[in-house]
């Protein structure tokens, strides 16, 4: 099982998010969406992401580059994993429901509470619009794009929809950090951690990483 130190970037909460790139850059937590699990889908596109926590959010920014690049998706709450995606999955310790936070490459968010891959709640309009992004695309819906591409996302949760609370944040959560494009030229489901079942599902808290708040 990996395990991910984030750091406590307090001074993010201070700043836009056209400038909170450049504070993570030499701070944050920075490791790699590189685990193929399902060897029928082999392609692996170069995945990086950043860590933070602040009083307020969970931050994380997405570095991808790799082959074809699509986002049919503009409104929140629809297939993005469809398209160009990066994922982030959590749980807090003890509990049996977990959430899934998924967005696609122009920043569509698609994410709720689960107890399980096919039972769903999904956020209130208030929580999505909650949920900043900064993307290095433009905002606007295209179709898929055949070549080499490379985008930035960055995205900042807030802990409360997460049902973490800053003033008494939990040693760990547990988690998981994905990317996927499902119905593009190059399918495929990588993982920060390893997932060992026989076809692809990231929907699967047992083997989420550990995730460590640090102060």
């Amino acid at each position: 099982m990996k395990t991910l130190k984030v750091p406590y970037l307090p001074q993010l909460d201070q700043l836009e998010m056209s400038s909170v790139g450049c504070v993570m850059e030499s701070k944050a937590q920075r490791d790699y969406v590189d685990t193929i699990n399902w060897k029928e889908y082999p392609y692996k596109p170069i995945v990086a992401f950043d860590t933070a926590w602040s009083d307020t959010c969970f931050y994380i920014r997405y570095f991808v580059k790799g082959l074809s690049l699509k986002a049919i998706f503009d409104k929140d709450d629809t297939n993005v994993h469809l398209d160009s995606c990066v994922e982030f999955f959590m749980q807090r310790v003890g509990d049996k429901d977990y959430m899934n936070f998924e967005f696609n490459c122009i920043g569509t968010c698609d994410a709720a509470r689960r107890p399980s891959r096919d039972t769903k709640t999904s956020l209130s309009p208030e929580e999505y619009a909650s949920i900043k992004r900064y993307t290095s695309l433009e905002e606007v819906a295209f179709e898929e794009k055949k070549g080499v591409y490379e985008w930035e996302l960055l995205v900042a949760i807030p802990l409360k929809v997460m049902g973490l609370d800053a003033r008494n944040m939990p040693e760990k959560i547990k988690g998981n950090f994905y990317k996927c494009a499902d119905d593009t030229e190059y399918p495929h489901f990588v993982s920060w951690n390893p997932i060992d079942l026989p076809a692809p599902n990231f929907h699967c808290p047992q083997f989420f990483g550990e995730i460590y708040f640090m102060k």
